[in-house]
């Protein structure tokens, strides 16, 4: 995996990984399927052991909260790692200085595939997500997200509530606005205004992320023991700055602000999906996000 700042997103010069079949396709199979498996008995591990005692060793609820944080990012950082030496998924980054010195940012991104948060907090040493409340009943990651301090998706106002806090004490959310993985042939789902209503609401500023893969796996039609038989080049480009909330912003019209930020999210990743990056010309984004009015 690439962790420099400067690395170069992949273009549209590069070839593709060559499809393995047969029994060339075997050890990628297997090891795959053993990435996985050490992924969660890794979590029902450290749930166990290390990420308790991280938790409870003295000092402030926030720094034991982000002593575990920061021990998750390097937990998934090696799974990322097992990844990419099986052949699954190479991950280059743009911008990457952005994302690691973000404080109390969401982060939005659209979401390829099944590893792409995995990927995201693997590159920061501060991050929380939200999970569906069914995980927190999963005896491999519930003890996780205990210690990480990651939000459950229940009632809206308690969401809102948990958010705020999370935030508050600088940790960056990941949101993923199309809620689940792209469909095969679509540039992105459409966007829910939820990412862009906790925004509002919590004053928080929004730094983009785009996700760029160059062939479909690990998708939404896909189980998860379907393993790609092409390497996954993935570029992570994240935006030279964040998007600050609207300080016009008044009681009555979140919603309506809510909707036109979606709108503008939206076509913002419509826009830069669509455009192929030139590694010659090496310049920036064309397509820049509108900021609300």
């Amino acid at each position: 995996m690439t962790n420099s700042s400067q690395s170069a997103p992949f273009t549209s010069q590069q070839g593709l990984a060559p499809k393995l079949t047969g029994l060339r396709y075997a050890p990628r199979w297997f090891g795959g399927v053993m990435c996985y498996m050490v992924f969660g008995l890794g979590g029902l591990l450290s749930s166990l052991t290390i990420l308790p005692v991280l938790r409870y060793w003295p000092g402030s609820k926030q720094a034991r909260i982000a002593r575990v944080q920061r021990t998750v990012s390097l937990m998934f950082k090696g799974f990322v790692t097992m990844l990419t030496a099986v052949g699954i998924i190479k991950v280059s980054t743009h911008n990457l200085h952005v994302l690691q010195q973000a404080r109390g940012n969401i982060i939005i991104a659209n979401h390829p595939t099944l590893v792409d948060v995995v990927v995201l907090i693997s590159l920061m040493p501060n991050a929380g997500c939200i999970v569906k409340q069914a995980l927190w009943h999963n005896p491999f990651i519930r003890g996780v997200l205990s210690s990480v301090g990651y939000i459950p998706n229940r009632s809206a106002n308690l969401l809102l509530q948990d958010c705020k806090q999370v935030l508050n004490r600088d940790t960056n959310l990941v949101i993923f606005p199309e809620g689940t993985r792209t469909l095969v042939g679509s540039v992105i789902n459409q966007f829910a205004r939820g990412a862009a209503n906790i925004a509002i609401r919590t004053q928080s500023n929004i730094l983009p992320v785009v996700l760029r893969t160059d062939v479909p796996g690990l998708t939404k039609q896909e189980s998860w023991f379907q393993i790609p038989r092409q390497t996954i080049n993935m570029s992570v480009e994240v935006a030279d700055s964040v998007l600050q909330h609207d300080n016009e912003i008044t009681q009555g019209n979140e919603a309506k602000m809510a909707r036109k930020l979606t709108r503008d999210l939206q076509q913002f990743y419509l826009n830069t999906l669509s455009t192929t990056i030139d590694s010659h010309t090496d310049k920036k984004q064309k397509n820049e996000l509108t900021q609300p009015n």
